[in-house]
């Protein structure tokens, strides 16, 4: 698995740009390598460790690869993970694919809100506190979705050092 970094030195993009993608085994294992290494490019990205746009972040990660695992996995595939900021730096977008297209989650207007002592539905609830938005559309390449989400990061990503 080799990660894409369109946008830094030396890659494709328009200057200012972030982006991090990787596919992923469609297990538990992968969606926690998953977050790990979102936890990492966003503090080289100047969203450090501990700030609430970082952890944020993390657990909106954190939430759509444990979605793609629990309820996208198809036998034998991966999801798929990229994360991006435009050069502005006013928001990051984290967008999960998976392969399966016949389960679909509920729009964000309509998310289901958990009551009592439910285990299950609790996430995407999560996500649409956490986010600025989020949605998902059809997976454009094959079976499957996108889910995506987006949130502001309006004092960090200006300032953000350049990856070497």
């Amino acid at each position: 698995m080799q990660p894409a970094f369109p946008g830094s030195p030396g890659g494709p993009g328009a200057p200012g740009d972030r982006t991090f993608e990787m596919r992923f085994s469609s297990t538990p294992r992968g969606a926690r390598l998953a977050r790990h290494l979102a936890a990492v490019r966003l503090d080289a990205w100047g969203i450090p460790y501990g700030t609430d746009p970082h952890d944020a972040i993390v657990l909106i990660v954190a939430e759509l690869t444990a979605n793609a695992v629990r309820h996208g996995h198809v036998p034998g595939r991966d999801f798929h993970l990229r994360l991006h900021t435009p050069p502005d730096g006013a928001t990051v977008r984290v967008e999960v694919t998976d392969t399966r297209a016949e389960r679909h989650p509920r729009r964000p207007r309509h998310a289901h809100h958990p009551h009592g002592e439910e285990e299950a539905g609790r996430g995407l609830v999560l996500v649409s506190h956490l986010a600025t938005r989020w949605d998902w559309h059809p997976r454009p390449d094959g079976p499957g979705k996108t889910v995506w989400a987006e949130c502001a990061t309006p004092r960090y990503m200006n300032q953000a050092p350049q990856l070497t």
